[in-house]
Parts: structure tokens; C-alpha cells; sequence
């Protein structure tokens, strides 16, 4: 059922174990909206549990890192999955084992999962929905290392406030924020600074980049490839907004590969809706962001063919 702002709160305040989990392959509002939550809500009940589950990210290792959670743990506790379009891309195992799972996101509700479902799709991020819920709480409060993870979060996933979901409220939120005396030009910095591994990894984008007639952009990036510059795991997805950035690519998808063969792929547009693409290859997410997996390049491919007859349609 959609939950309302003091349902949620209520539940926080009930809980002696609560658990957060976020999306697999994490961005920065995973981690920061993740983290954001969990530091506000130990500083606000010190005599709770509250942990963070998922795989660790080196890449995101300066906004927040996960916990180990032993499956015992899961016994009477609270669940919260944030910033998680469908099941298939939760982090962590033993979900489903709570007592009580509440499901908090800005994605399109196209999977409702949880006794409990807070989904605020015109947010910009994840980050500002706990924001939001931390102001209109007299618990919790807008600590500066909360606000740090949480401003992560929102410049992550508004690409530092260009995309379409920025709205005043967004920045009335970052104003808040930043109003803590959190360091936002170094939390930017950390965001867009590259690694020597990473200027490779532009620099191979740049250079193998493909578009379509119709304006479909596409890249692949092989396990050879993330071996050969160094990459550590996750670091791939920096190029995703390279290949957007050539004025004649309208919509794109960019391909890495998983170590069992498979390819995480990236959509991305800058006009028209590209989530229903993802939707019918298992993914899901934004209208002009969203992901899926492919199991094979055959599918790759196929992916490509569709976005360019999408263009093509737009367009005509």
C-alpha cells in the first residue's frame, strides 16, 4: 500500500532492527540516500540496530560502505529497500525475511513490492526523498554527515542538476544541505574527478563510441577492456554520459560486461521516453534512464536496432 510520510516515520520509531538494502551495481543516490537514512536514524535511536546490506563499491567507498549483516539479523527487523525499481535488482539476500518491508523510491512503481510502499517518482533522487523525510520528522535531523551523503546522492543523480527531474524543491533541498557547512565543491569534486584509469576509460569511449543513422548511440566495454585500464568493478558506468555528449546521438546504451558473460546495459535518452525498452528486456527505471541486462550480445545488438527505430519514430 502507498505510504504516507508519518507511516513511514511511525515504522522507523517501532523498529528495534531496521535494515536497509538499495539497488545491485550501486550510483551514488544508492549510497548516499542508503547511508543519509541510516546515519540519521542511529544518531536519532542509539539503542537500535540499523544496518546497511549490499556488496561494498570501492568507487563509493568515500560516501558510505555497507555492513555485514548475518542472516540472524533479519529475525523481527524492519526492511527497507530504497531506490530499487523491481526485486531482481535488490542488493543483499534475506530481503524478504524482516518482519516488516517498506519500499522507498523515486522510480516509476511498475513492481510494488513491501507492506509498505513510499514512491515519490517526481523526486529527483532517492536522496532528496530522505530529506524530506528527515525535515518533516522532529526525530531525526539534518546532521552534516547525513546531509555530505545525501547532497552525494542528489548531484549523482540530477548530473550535478542538468537532468529533467530538477525542480525548484530539488534545489531548495540542496540549499538545505548545504546550509549544514557540508563541503559541496569537494563532494562535486569526488563525483567528476578522474582517475588515471578512468581518462583511459573516456578516451577509449570517445574513440569507439558508435551512432546509429537515426541518432542511437552504443559502446561496449569487454572484461578485457575493464582489465587492460584497471578498472575496479562498477567503474565502467563513468563513460555512460560520454557517449550522450556527441550532439548527434539522440538516445544511447552503453554495454559492459559481467563476468558471467552477460552485459549490464545503460540506456540513456535526451528527449523521449526509453524505459519501456528496458522494461521489455527485464530492466526498468526513468523514462530517459534505465537499465537491463542482456544475456548474450545478440540481445546487445538488438537493443541497438529498437533504440534506433525509436529515434527513428520521434522523428518522423
Amino acid at each position: 500500500m502507498q505510504a504516507t510520510t508519518a507511516q513511514i516515520l511511525a515504522a522507523f520509531k517501532a523498529a528495534d532492527t531496521i535494515i536497509i538494502h538499495r539497488h545491485q551495481n550501486p550510483d551514488p543516490d544508492a549510497f548516499g540516500a542508503q547511508g543519509g537514512l541510516a546515519t540519521a536514524l542511529q544518531a536519532a535511536y542509539p539503542d537500535k540496530t540499523v544496518l546497511k546490506a549490499g556488496e561494498p563499491d570501492a568507487g563509493l567507498a568515500w560516501i558510505t560502505t555497507p555492513d555485514r549483516v548475518p542472516a540472524e539479523a533479519y529475525a523481527g527487523a524492519l526492511v527497507v529497500v530504497i531506490d530499487t525499481a523491481n526485486t531482481l535488482r535488490i542488493a543483499g539476500d534475506h530481503w524478504q525475511d524482516g518482519k516488516q518491508l517498506i519500499r522507498i523510491d523515486h522510480h516509476p512503481d511498475r513492481e510494488p513490492f513491501g507492506d509498505l510502499s513510499f514512491v515519490k517518482p517526481n523526486a529527483s533522487s532517492c536522496s532528496e526523498i530522505v530529506a524530506d523525510l528527515i525535515a518533516a520528522s522532529p526525530d531525526l535531523q539534518l546532521t552534516q554527515p547525513v546531509a555530505a551523503m545525501l547532497y552525494a546522492g542528489i548531484i549523482g543523480d540530477t548530473g550535478r542538476f542538468l537532468y529533467d527531474l530538477t525542480t525548484p524543491h530539488t534545489h531548495e533541498v540542496a540549499a538545505a544541505l548545504m546550509r549544514t557547512g557540508i563541503d559541496a565543491p569537494a563532494i562535486g569534486r569526488a563525483e567528476s574527478d578522474y582517475s588515471p584509469a578512468i581518462a583511459h576509460l573516456e578516451a577509449y569511449a570517445l574513440g569507439n563510441m558508435q551512432v546509429s543513422p537515426h541518432g542511437a548511440g552504443s559502446l561496449y566495454v569487454t572484461q578485457k577492456v575493464i582489465e587492460e585500464l584497471g578498472l575496479q568493478p562498477g567503474q565502467a558506468q563513468a563513460a555512460v554520459s560520454t557517449v550522450g555528449k556527441l550532439t548527434t546521438v539522440l538516445s544511447w546504451a552503453m554495454f559492459t560486461e559481467r563476468a558471467d558473460g552477460q552485459w549490464r546495459v545503460e540506456l540513456r535518452a535526451k528527449n523521449w521516453p526509453i524505459n519501456q525498452l528496458a522494461v521489455a528486456h527485464g530492466g526498468g527505471g526513468h523514462p530517459l534512464a534505465s537499465g537491463a541486462v542482456a544475456k548474450n550480445l545478440d540481445e546487445c545488438q538488438q537493443i541497438i536496432q529498437e533504440l534506433d527505430a525509436l529515434n527513428a519514430e520521434q522523428q518522423a
